[in-house]
């Protein structure tokens, strides 16, 4: 193609994240049950005389335009494989919360892969983009795939899961600056040294094959193993979560690594009650609502 190309792709919340022990190679096996949420990206890839990032967005300061940012990684990979001189404008529209817990880093890596894949005419297969998406993180395959799946290994071997019903609301509650997913998982194996091997939960296995949000509320209390560390290094989450759960949600959790919270709710009509609770409580920078599960990186 020679116009661009624009990728939509998803935030995701773990519905659970069972995490083991550190392996040697300094990564924890895990059970990432993963949901992909309606909160978006928007990835857009151009010819260029050179490979360079912009960004735009709520969120567009806190997001590096460097090296180090996977939509370029991401391009950089697939060019290597083929051969080509990834000479492309990378411009994110950013959405999704940066450091939230919520794979937006991992999210624009996807997308930019698929985008080059397309602007390029490489044709890669399902295989191979998930080879790559793997290689540049343990969130990147996910982002890709969406819907919703179970993550082993590093959470990168993905299996797709069955969502039952119409599937669930949540809202989302941001914090004040972010959380870095290495300080989470340094102190999640400060907090649990004999952590036990990951498994999948067959009750909330069960709760999302049949889409019955209150049997999945009652699984999600305990369910991310790292929300302990999250809350040690940031306590004032407790203060979040309990403020959304009172102003009736079903269940609330730490996402992922942090800060951001996640709320269960039963319905539309409740996901504005609890969002509007959550900003006048004053424990959370903003509060938005959305549904899952909803499909991967899509060229738009």
């Amino acid at each position: 193609m020679s116009g661009g190309v624009t990728v939509r792709v998803p935030a995701k919340v773990n519905v659970q994240l069972a995490v083991g022990a550190a392996r040697a190679d300094g990564f924890h096996d895990l059970a990432n049950v993963f949901l992909a949420v309606s909160l978006y990206d928007e990835v857009t890839v151009t010819p260029s005389d050179r490979l360079h990032l912009t960004c735009s967005g709520p969120y567009a300061d806190q997001v590096p335009l460097d090296a180090t940012n996977l939509a370029a990684r991401a391009a950089e990979a697939l060019a290597a494989r083929h051969g080509i001189t990834p000479a492309v404008h990378i411009h994110i529209a950013k959405d999704i919360p940066v450091a939230g817990g919520m794979a937006g880093g991992s999210a624009d890596g996807a997308a930019a892969l698929l985008a080059c894949d397309a602007l390029w005419g490489v044709g890669s297969s399902r295989t191979e983009l998930l080879d790559i998406c793997a290689e540049l993180g343990s969130d990147v395959p996910f982002s890709l795939v969406g819907g919703a799946a179970l993550g082993t290994g590093r959470g990168e071997k993905l299996t797709e899961l069955e969502v039952g019903g119409a599937g669930f609301h949540w809202v989302f509650a941001t914090a004040d600056g972010g959380l870095s997913t290495p300080a989470v998982f340094r102190e999640f194996d400060r907090l649990t040294p004999d952590a036990p091997a990951p498994e999948a939960s067959p009750a909330l296995l069960k709760a999302l094959r049949t889409g019955d949000a209150e049997a999945l509320a009652a699984t999600l209390t305990h369910s991310n193993d790292l929300q302990p560390a999250a809350l040690s290094l940031r306590p004032s989450l407790a203060e979040t979560l309990e403020a959304g759960v009172s102003a009736g949600a079903l269940a609330g959790l730490v996402s992922g690594s942090g800060p951001t919270t996640a709320f269960l709710v039963a319905d539309a009509e409740s996901a504005e009650k609890v969002a509007a609770a959550l900003v006048a409580s004053g424990t959370c920078k903003a509060a938005r609502a959305a549904t899952s599960p909803v499909p991967g990186a899509r060229v738009v």
